[in-house]
């Protein structure tokens, strides 16, 4: 794997063999942060990357100017594993912030001030159509905020208030919220 843009663009890291998530490929997150680039400015922006697994999106948000990181998962392996990574990438800042959090249960409890939240669950988990509405519903949310949800061709968001379109590559689909 490798962080398509910015900074530190071209560096490679591989995940170790434990590692059961599954990666965005390179070529749906180059086409991802495309229209992530059409939509807002990252330089100096916040942003929330959950089920963040092996950790890709936020390198990628690092590597492309966001000030802060938040990477949310509940394997305490893969997170121990993405502050490793980050840590070789950039030693010199600390963007990358790491918390072993339940997400269903963090997008209640936690605040959400963020300019881009991006969610890559697993596609069959019980409650994948609920993120929108937990996300939404939280006194915190900023109104402005970019929300994208990665799912399956299974899951459909387009009848909720706030989607806004869908992107598909191949078999990995992009939700977009405002």
């Amino acid at each position: 794997m490798r962080i398509i843009a910015g900074e530190h663009k071209g560096r490679k890291f591989d995940p170790p063999s434990f590692f059961k998530a599954r990666p965005t490929t390179d070529f749906a997150k180059e086409s991802l942060f495309n229209l992530i680039n059409n939509e807002i400015d990252l330089d100096g922006a916040k942003a929330l990357d959950l089920f963040s697994g092996t950790g890709s999106i936020s390198y990628e948000f690092m590597s492309r100017g966001c000030t802060y990181v938040c990477s949310v998962d509940l394997n305490s392996k893969y997170l121990e594993y993405i502050k490793k990574t980050s840590d070789i990438i950039s030693p010199d800042k600390k963007i990358i912030f790491t918390l072993k959090a339940d997400v269903l249960k963090f997008l209640v409890k936690h605040d959400l001030d963020y300019d881009i939240i991006f969610a890559d669950p697993p596609y069959e988990l019980e409650g994948i159509d609920k993120i929108p509405d937990l996300i939404f519903n939280n006194q915190t949310f900023k109104k402005d905020t970019l929300v994208i949800i990665e799912h399956s061709a299974k899951t459909d968001f387009m009848v909720h208030p706030h989607f806004v379109k869908l992107k598909k590559y191949g078999s990995v689909n992009f939700s977009f919220f405002y």
